[in-house]
């Protein structure tokens, strides 16, 4: 296999994002990077592994600065379509704590991904007599262009993408846990946005990262594309009922508590339907919302309109980004996903009579 942590373009080749081609989704402004490590003290790291043609995964990881088990950060948890293994989920939901990074992966292996770690954890500094832990493992199904049978995320890459989790601009697009999956009829993988919000008088952020692999027909700006409407190409295969999925984690430096988390989580949900998301039987989809500040006092909910806004925006572009980042790829069963092209994109909107 072929690790390859947190791998960036070379100067000059990466793909443009939504905002390089003029798509604006809302009006709140973004954080300076429009990525979730806007918010601070939020580190993203990836580990993209490759055995080619048959294996495309890999392991992404969101990592609050403060977060442990003795340093538990406020959180909370929404469902949209519970067919799916978020590891962690019923003590995230039953405390509203989070006492782990979170981490991202293919779902034959969140089991190994979250027994690493548990072993990663045990090891901090100050966690020597950590006797019960609760790690959080989401994951989407990419066995439509990766060999998921075969497993390949291992404990060194689980913990290549903890150790190289950084601050600064997050890859998108076909690496870590997005590195096979495929979302709307086109590859996608991961994608990341922020929004700026004044609550209470006072300015905050709220980041977002989407692992996308979810079906439906993909909607821009109002217009609904296809691989058959850009032009390229009719016979895209689409993954089987039984898999799919959308993971999304939330970020934000607002003071609020668990449920008001919960709350936040929910919109990141709803906002995949202005993507065109269609929540099939088979799709499992769930937000993880966390606050980087265990001590603040909650601000009151009839502030929070702006924020639930800022989410919704922030969720709808990262799905685009992931989509525009990634590449076409050609995979397991020699199965060959599209990416989105930039320039076919942009024409497809700009045509008065659409697509």
């Amino acid at each position: 296999m072929e690790p390859l942590p947190h791998p960036q373009p070379p100067p000059g080749t990466a793909r443009r994002r939504a905002r390089d081609l003029g798509i604006v989704i809302g009006s709140a402004a973004t954080g300076p990077l429009n990525a979730i490590t806007d918010v601070p003290g939020v580190r993203v790291g990836h580990t993209t592994v490759r055995g080619r043609p048959d294996v495309h995964s890999g392991v992404t990881a969101v990592v609050p600065d403060l977060v442990s088990p003795h340093t538990p950060l406020p959180a909370g948890v929404f469902t949209g379509n519970g067919y799916g293994k978020l590891i962690g989920t019923t003590q995230l939901t039953e405390l509203g704590t989070l006492e782990t990074p979170i981490l991202l992966t293919s779902t034959l292996s969140a089991f190994r991904v979250a027994d690493a770690l548990v072993g990663w954890v045990l090891q901090r500094p100050g966690c020597e007599e950590v006797q019960s832990l609760n790690p959080v493992v989401g994951e989407c199904n990419d066995g439509l262009l990766s060999d998921i049978r075969a497993r390949p995320v291992q404990e060194e890459h689980v913990r290549t993408a903890l150790d190289t989790a950084s601050g600064g601009p997050v890859a998108e697009g076909c690496v870590g846990a997005g590195a096979g999956t495929v979302a709307l009829g086109f590859k996608a993988g991961i994608g990341t946005a922020s929004r700026t919000a004044d609550l209470a008088g006072e300015g905050r952020t709220v980041g977002v990262l989407v692992q996308a692999n979810f079906g439906g027909t993909l909607r821009v700006l109002g217009r609904t594309l296809t691989p058959r409407s850009v032009g390229v190409g009719a016979d895209v295969p689409v993954p089987p009922a039984d898999t799919g999925s959308c993971m999304i984690v939330v970020a934000t430096d607002a003071p609020l508590d668990a449920r008001q988390l919960t709350r936040v989580a929910r919109r990141a949900v709803f906002a995949l339907a202005r993507t065109g998301a269609a929540y099939s039987h088979g799709s499992g989809d769930y937000a993880i919302a966390f606050g980087t500040r265990p001590d603040g006092v909650p601000m009151a909910d009839a502030g929070l309109g702006t924020l639930f806004e800022a989410v919704l925006d922030a969720v709808e572009e990262a799905v685009l980004n992931s989509l525009l980042a990634a590449t076409t790829t050609t995979g397991f069963g020699g199965r060959t996903v599209p990416a989105l092209p930039a320039d076919l994109l942009l024409a497809a909107l700009t045509s008065p009579a659409g697509p």
